[in-house]
């Protein structure tokens, strides 16, 4: 079924649920750039037993922005009886639900990933509030990371993303954080072969928020960035596609890096965390290689004092150099989702030198592959160590048939006297 024929199906749909038994009439088609939905009688209750349906269509090749003005409707933990459904795309695809909301905290800005978005409101029987209002625009999917770790993917990835968008993903977390942006996957359009440059579709990394600071990088085909870390705590990555060739897209993943600033001496680690990067955390959420190992809160940081003894911390040598290494935890898992950033602590304690780097997924796997190279290096170099003991006995055999040629022609020379 083509996107036309869906979206007219729909329509029809539309049509059918925009009145209530008492015949108060909602929901409709907007395809204005911009526009402004409320619930029935806004700022006044909304009526009881109502359901109401938008769909908004914008230029194909743009997106949909919206922006909560005022929420308030009946409150439920499951929001089973007042609530709103929030599609990105047709709202009969349920793969599409954004989210369901209900009560008086309003939902965050959405940004669709295609030029349809769908808005479902429902009332039920009984408790009736004053609604909500929510605006829209045609953006170019524009949108803001604030969690401290996030993905996010081209639109319609891993299908083919629309020709001529230019969309834009905004990262800013906490003053003090740094950024590390990684991208699984990159399937763009190639490079010109005339000026082997990215002419026609591209990925871009900005050092900030705005194409006015530092670009980092410009990809496009199948080349892949290395990880990116900002010097700041943002990062603008654009999406640039022409009227032609298309492709899978992009997905992406970031993590905010805590500021840790770690130092050592010859016995003991001591690492520190500004309160003000983790202020959601308790000081329990923080350890040294296991949770018996917490930080301790002081007036304006967290603070592990930790002995090399303690905590886990192991020696491994690297060049001939001895490294105190160990692992630092911070856990902002939620309760619904695991989210556990680790970071590899080291200090060479004989010079005093501390360094500290956070550890990905996809660092560990490249971590566990190193290793393994460095061990089937460290197996083949066995090898050539067997020659030269090779050597040294044809050396030795090599002395002795010479020692008994030279014992015969002195024997010889003796019965020639």
């Amino acid at each position: 079924m083509s996107l036309g024929v869906a979206i007219l199906i729909h329509l029809l749909l539309l049509v059918d649920r925009a009145y209530t038994k008492k015949g108060v009439k909602c929901g409709g088609i907007l395809s204005a750039p911009s526009g402004n939905i409320s619930s029935p009688n806004f700022p006044g209750l909304y009526p009881y037993n109502i359901d109401c349906a938008w769909l908004i269509v914008v230029a194909e090749g743009s997106s949909v922005l919206l922006t909560f003005h005022h929420f308030e409707l009946e409150y439920h933990a499951s929001c089973a009886y007042d609530y709103i459904k929030i599609y990105n795309g047709i709202s009969e695809d349920e793969g599409n639900l954004l989210g369901i909301f209900c009560g008086d905290i309003s939902p965050p800005q959405f940004t669709s990933s295609w030029n349809v978005m769908s808005i479902i409101f429902h009332s039920d029987r009984h408790v009736a509030h004053r609604g909500f209002s929510v605006g829209y625009r045609k953006g170019e999917c524009q949108q803001v990371l604030s969690v401290v770790s996030g993905n996010f993917t081209s639109p319609n990835f891993p299908n083919i993303y629309p020709n001529n968008i230019n969309c834009h993903w905004s990262i800013t977390l906490e003053a003090g954080y740094r950024i590390k942006l990684y991208f699984p996957v990159m399937d763009l359009e190639g490079r010109n072969s005339l000026s082997d440059e990215c002419d026609y579709d591209s990925v871009s990394v900005y050092d900030g928020d705005s194409q006015a600071d530092a670009l980092m990088g410009r990809w496009c085909g199948r080349e892949q960035p290395p990880s990116i870390i900002s010097k700041g705590n943002q990062l603008l990555v654009v999406l640039s596609t022409d009227r032609n060739e298309a492709h899978r897209g992009f997905s992406a993943s970031y993590l905010g890096v805590v500021p840790v600033n770690v130092s050592c001496t010859r016995s003991e680690f001591t690492i520190l965390i500004p309160q003000q990067s983790l202020p959601q955390l308790d000081r329990e959420s923080i350890y040294l290689g296991n949770p018996t190992c917490t930080a301790q809160l002081t007036t304006t940081s967290y603070k592990i004092l930790a002995q090399f003894v303690n905590c886990g911390t192991a020696s491994q040598k690297h060049r001939n150099i001895t490294m105190l290494v160990n692992k630092l935890y911070i856990d902002f898992s939620d309760g619904k989702q695991q989210n556990v950033q680790e970071y590899k602590v080291q200090c060479d304690a004989l010079r005093k030198v501390a360094s500290v780097s956070i550890i990905s997924a996809e660092e560990r796997r490249l971590e566990e592959q190193a290793l393994q190279t460095d061990s089937d290096s460290s197996a083949y170099a066995v090898e050539p160590q067997a020659e030269p003991h090779d050597l040294s006995d044809i050396v030795f055999i090599s002395i002795c048939v010479l020692a008994v040629i030279l014992m015969v022609i002195a024997i010889v020379w003796l019965v020639l006297l």
